[in-house]
């Protein structure tokens, strides 16, 4: 039986400010081919030109997006010999024009569209939960129409309880059709929110199609309080434990592991932070 590779990822929101121009952005995907990543997950508000506020709101989120709208990334992904493993667009995006978005995933060669966590929205708010899963299904027959997969990515809003013992996710899990929406499960985010993640990641089985991977611990020297704050960690440097994870992210199937840290990297370098957590990833990452 041919087995079937899993690939090693990073995604764009962390390369936002080493990819700026096209010199740089050819640099850091070399080095990350040279780490052993084998794809990119990109984001449709980064591959094109928008408008101040989104880049605003990207800053102030601690993930600037750079000058990356300016580039010809349909040519610098067929240089960089790297696999996209799924465009990141909005839900509002797909809804209003989904051709648009389908026809952006194949150009890039990619089977997944991923729709992330809403922004400003009430996730302990059960009739607008629903209303979100209603859309997810329409959104995602016609993707599956069209050729193209519909992944819904949490953070930890979704943890969030509708009702006394079921979170939004639970919700989201429950009434989203499987043959029109599935999962790019991040790990980080329910573990930050309390939850028992290894569990979840069975429960969502082959419905978990990617797998976001970061870890999660305290990056401080000399002496500290008696309370640290958590924050991103390169993985194998903070305390998730992540080869069980991962092992069942494999045992489920799915087509990536994708590493997402955030700005709490090693020297503020992104570049030095996936250098590190290719080791991990080199190592427990395989076929």
């Amino acid at each position: 039986m041919e087995m079937i590779k899993t690939l090693k990822a990073v995604q764009m929101i962390q390369l936002g400010t080493v990819m700026g121009s096209e010199e740089k952005a050819k640099e850091t995907m070399r080095l990350m081919k040279e780490a052993g990543y084998d794809g990119i997950e990109l984001n449709g508000f980064m591959i094109k030109k928008m408008p101040m506020i989104v880049r605003l709101l990207t800053t102030l989120a601690r993930m600037p997006m750079g000058k990356t709208g300016k580039l010809d990334w349909e040519k610098l992904i067929a240089e960089s010999d790297l696999k996209v493993v799924s465009v990141h667009e909005d839900l509002g995006s797909c809804m209003r024009a989904p051709e648009d978005i389908i026809t952006e995933a194949k150009a890039f060669d990619t089977k997944y569209i991923v729709v992330t966590g809403m922004h400003q929205f009430d996730y302990s708010d059960k009739a607008a939960v629903l209303d979100l899963i209603e859309k997810l299904n329409h959104v995602g027959k016609v993707f599956a129409e069209g050729g193209i997969s519909l992944l819904y990515h949490n953070h930890n809003c979704e943890f969030r309880k509708v009702e006394s013992g079921k979170t939004a996710y639970d919700l989201i899990l429950e009434k989203t059709n499987p043959e029109y929406v599935n999962f790019e499960f991040d790990s980080y985010w329910p573990a930050e929110a309390g939850v028992d993640v290894l569990p979840l990641m069975e429960q969502l089985g082959e419905r978990m199609k990617l797998y976001h991977i970061n870890d999660r611990g305290s990056r401080v020297s000399g002496r500290t309080s008696s309370i640290l704050k958590s924050d991103s960690m390169e993985l194998g440097y903070g305390n998730m434990n992540l080869t069980v994870m991962v092992e069942q992210a494999k045992k489920a199937g799915v087509d990536a592991v994708i590493l997402e840290s955030h700005k709490n990297w090693v020297d503020k370098s992104p570049i030095k932070s996936f250098q590190m957590s290719a080791e991990f990833m080199n190592k427990y990452v395989t076929f």
